[in-house]
């Protein structure tokens, strides 16, 4: 199996567990989880088989570790567009968190802040280095150090999914340090 297979699988797994189940006939229960197999089978009734090995290797090896599975159910971690309850608890960030972005969003930024699109929440790097790869995959990435310890104090909640992605409802553009 290639990495490009691997890349496709991940990519429709995104797809039907973040942003659209209903296009494959799948139900995720309230927290986002649906049962591997049904999972399964619904890839394959829409032409798009997957097989057990597939699925773990890309849960395994996945540099996001964008899904998790527990005893026969599968689900995203966070980045869902449909209305979900990952169960996550207030946590205290680190003092400094870091988005990436590009050049041509730079300016909005500056006058709202980080808003989380169509997203649940805004999404934010714990490095340097993961942030510049978000921002990278739009172009030439711009990384935003977000002073999160600051947002904390001022009663800002955040949350951590279980990959390591620090979550928030919208960091205004105080709270950010922009490059140059």
């Amino acid at each position: 199996m290639d990495d490009r297979r691997l890349v496709r699988v991940s990519k429709y797994l995104s797809k039907h567990l973040r942003h659209q189940p209903e296009r494959i006939g799948l139900t995720l229960d309230p927290q986002g989880w649906t049962d591997v197999d049904a999972l399964l089978e619904a890839a394959a009734r829409h032409g798009f088989a997957i097989t057990r090995e597939e699925l773990a290797r890309v849960v395994a090896g996945n540099d996001k570790r964008r899904f998790v599975v527990e005893g026969g159910r599968i689900r995203a971690n966070q980045g869902h567009t449909i209305d979900v309850d990952l169960g996550l608890l207030p946590a205290e960030p680190p003092e400094f968190l870091f988005h990436g972005t590009v050049g041509s969003y730079v300016d909005a930024i500056r006058e709202e802040g980080l808003r989380p699109m169509d997203r649940h929440a805004v999404h934010l790097s714990p490095d340097r280095e993961t942030a510049a790869r978000v921002g990278a995959r739009r172009g030439r990435p711009v990384v935003l150090v977000v002073r999160s310890g600051e947002m904390h104090r001022a009663g800002h909640e955040f949350q951590v999914s279980a990959n390591g992605v620090w979550l928030t409802a919208h960091v205004p553009a105080a709270h950010i340090s922009f490059p140059g």
